[in-house]
């Protein structure tokens, strides 16, 4: 292969094009996708080799493929960390994590205002194996603190949070993390590394979910860890061989090139998304909007110094009122009135995408496992794209101006 060998110092928006595996002998610009579930071995000795860890080289599409280490490079140089893994979803990057770094007696500390399937995956699937969890509030040092024990191997973050955006001082906790012997891990999906570089503040392991922004135009599956090479290499590696977690080629190529897009997207979503929630501010029918970018955000100074300025391109909105069958009637009016704005739990699209956490991505929780993470029946959240502010906001008006017909 042709080497695509790159100088030092390059900036994280020249790595997200340039960076990624060699060239093949035909000299390709845009990166190769290699489709193949096997490979052919040079010599018998050389193929015990290589499965044996001694050699360099690829042996099965299970352990690892040229189209999904470039991808790999790629993310990991943009999150300046040594190496990457890549797997199926992002949820498989979670469950890697834990099957890699926990066993049965062992304690993980969580966000409690963490994505529903998180939530659900740790405080109650893992449980049924002997692993330990406390959820604590997102941005409660204290808390994270309190909730530690002899145990605690991780402490687990999502940060801004999905939906209310709740932000956690990410070198605070690495400190506290790493006071108790602990690693910190940080789901990075909705900063991305063009706004946020965990591991640059302390974090261990940047977790992605590929599905989202990093492909960015909600078109595969994907999902990533990021950190040293020891952890992909010893702990990570190891479980994806056996658990079988692998990531696609073709979805591995499709989320390597969103990454060449991913800066210049972010900015601009993040502006959108931060006018439209201003204007989402005036409306009499919002009762309030989380989003980092604005001032009155709890955690806005924090926000803008972790996230390079920009608060993002997700915003949450409350409808709702002391009732929650009333709540909620409320926030399913608004999302029926939209003539053309995409009603989905996705997020991470160029198309602005609005969804009812509480029953949907929320919905496997229980109700006081919602109120904790102050998911109520008022709460839409939107993921902002790219089409023209003044269109994404005249399409919620159309609910938003008429919430006050409803009985």
């Amino acid at each position: 292969m042709i080497p695509n060998s790159l100088p030092e110092g390059l900036h994280p928006e020249t790595l997200a094009v340039r960076l990624a595996a060699d060239r093949s002998q035909h000299g390709e610009n845009s990166e190769a996708l290699y489709l193949t579930s096997g490979y052919v071995q040079p010599s018998a000795e050389a193929a015990a080799r290589r499965f044996a860890g001694e050699e360099e080289g690829f042996t099965y599409g299970r352990y690892g493929n040229p189209t999904v280490d470039g991808f790999e490079r790629r993310l990991a140089a943009m999150e300046s960390t040594e190496a990457a893994i890549g797997t199926a979803s992002g949820m498989s990057a979670i469950l890697m994590m834990c099957l890699a770094l926990l066993k049965a007696g062992d304690h993980i500390v969580c966000s409690r205002s963490m994505f529903g399937s998180t939530i659900k995956l740790i405080g109650s699937d893992l449980a049924r194996f002997g692993v330990e969890s406390s959820f604590v509030s997102q941005t409660d040092l204290a808390a994270w603190r309190g909730a530690l024990r002899p145990n605690t191997r991780l402490l687990f973050a999502e940060t801004p949070t999905n939906p209310l955006t709740e932000v956690c001082d990410i070198a605070a906790l690495a400190a506290l993390a790493h006071d108790a012997g602990a690693l910190l891990a940080v789901d990075n999906c909705f900063a991305t590394p063009a706004l946020q570089q965990p591991a640059a503040m302390g974090a261990d392991i940047v977790m992605h979910s590929g599905t989202k922004y990093l492909d960015g135009q909600g078109r595969v599956m994907a999902g990533a860890l990021c950190g040293s090479q020891a952890l992909v290499t010893d702990k990570f590696l190891p479980v994806v061989k056996s658990g079988g977690m692998t990531l696609a080629p073709f979805n591995a190529w499709v989320v390597l090139k969103g990454l060449e897009t991913l800066d210049i997207r972010m900015r601009a979503q993040s502006a959108n998304a931060l006018g439209l929630a201003q204007r989402l501010q005036q409306h009499p029918g919002v009762a309030r909007v989380f989003y980092p970018g604005l001032a009155d955000h709890p955690q806005h100074a924090l926000a803008l110094r972790q996230q390079s300025g920009l608060g993002g391109a997700v915003l949450s909105l409350e409808v709702g009122s002391a009732d929650p069958e009333r709540s909620r009637r409320r926030a399913f009016h608004v999302l029926d009135c939209m003539r053309w704005l995409s009603l989905s739990t996705n997020l991470g699209d160029t198309k602005t995408l609005v969804a009812h956490p509480a029953s949907t991505s929320h919905g496997r929780l229980t109700e006081a496992q919602r109120q904790a993470a102050g998911v109520t029946q008022g709460l839409i959240r939107v993921a902002v794209g790219l089409e023209h502010l003044d269109d994404i906001l005249a399409d919620l008006a159309h609910g938003l101006d008429t919430l006050d017909t409803l009985a």
